[in-house]
């Protein structure tokens, strides 16, 4: 698996987003497939693995621990904070909280639940607007003066966001969704991470499974599924977004490699700054995306890419309102 850099460490340029296995996309795997996946992808040569406080509100965490932890010297560890679950009684609800006793204390949480004493990577993993975010980062930064946390990342911000937190301690990544059809890093961020030194770290870069191909009507999915959220997968945005896909596949036919690897070398080539942490609770699907860090794309065949799939052929915004009011990145603005 070919590497990049984060910070002062190598990581496998496909990582592992490890949320599915706990969280947010219909029912869980059972346990024991959950922990033969993470196995497997040790054994692929993934050495990036992605998870956060609140996926699955710890569980993912101490899933990762549980199963990662005899073998802790042999990946990068990412894990992130300022968003987690609170029970008020009425079950469990996410909570945006950024001041830096809560981040400080989270971080301690998920120190226990990973069962590890140091974090590589720590991000914040949303911007709690009511906080400034040199407090929070201030925060930050003293974890890694106290050995708890090896490098800081941010999650869902502005390239302006960005250098002001990088003002206070130098920022070693950003998260960000990033795919073909979720194009927004390119307005400002990815170019900010290259000036500043500082990863890019690609999510849902298979857009939540749409780019894989196999995902043909939604309304399959889980009642609790994030998916059934978004207006992307609406059905009359779904239909004309499927579309696209005949052509997606035709290309990746063409290069003798699955829809999938041809979504993640798109990532990939973006810039040698750039990570990705697909998605999975399949070890085929796995290994098909552990294949795609081989794959290189001609100049041909990514301009062919960006003229089908980008923020102007795609039907539907990436959130609703709601959720969109929560994060910090930058939107094209509409014709």
């Amino acid at each position: 698996m070919k590497t990049r850099r984060i910070a002062s460490f190598e990581a496998s340029a496909i990582g592992l987003g490890c949320m599915n296995l706990s969280h947010a996309y219909g029912a869980p795997p059972p346990q024991e497939a959950a922990q033969a996946l993470l196995r497997a992808a040790l054994d692929l040569g993934i050495t990036f693995f992605d998870t956060a406080a609140l996926y699955g509100f710890g569980a993912n965490e101490d899933l990762l621990g549980r199963t990662l932890a005899p073998h802790r010297e042999a990946f990068v560890l990412a894990s992130k904070g300022g968003l987690h679950g609170v029970d008020d009684g009425g079950g469990v609800k996410r909570v945006v909280d950024g001041r830096p006793e809560t981040l400080k204390w989270s971080c301690e949480q998920s120190l226990k639940r990973l069962r590890t004493d140091r974090i590589d990577l720590f991000y914040l993993h949303r911007w709690d607007r009511k906080v400034p975010i040199e407090d929070s980062v201030g925060a930050l930064a003293d974890l890694v003066r106290e050995g708890k946390v090896r490098a800081i990342g941010l999650s869902e911000v502005s390239a302006a966001t960005l250098r002001r937190a990088h003002a206070v301690h130098p920022i070693a990544a950003v998260q960000t969704e990033y795919s073909l059809w979720t194009r927004n890093p390119e307005i400002a961020v990815l170019q900010a991470c290259r000036e500043i030194g500082a990863a890019f770290v690609a999510f849902s870069p298979l857009a939540r499974g749409f780019l894989g191909g196999e995902l043909r009507d939604p309304s399959t999915l889980e009642a609790s599924d994030l998916r059934r959220t978004m207006p992307r997968f609406a059905p009359a945005n779904y239909a004309a977004n499927l579309k696209l896909l005949d052509g997606f596949t035709a290309i990746a036919r063409g290069l003798q490699c699955t829809p999938a690897q041809l979504a993640l070398a798109w990532v990939l080539a973006r810039g040698d700054h750039v990570l990705a942490v697909p998605g999975t609770t399949r070890i085929a699907h796995l290994r098909d995306n552990a294949g795609a860090a081989e794959i290189g794309l001609s100049a041909s065949t990514l301009a062919q890419l960006d003229a089908l799939i980008n923020q102007r052929t795609v039907a539907g915004p990436r959130y609703d309102a709601a959720t969109q009011a929560g994060v910090d990145t930058e939107e094209f603005r509409t014709p």
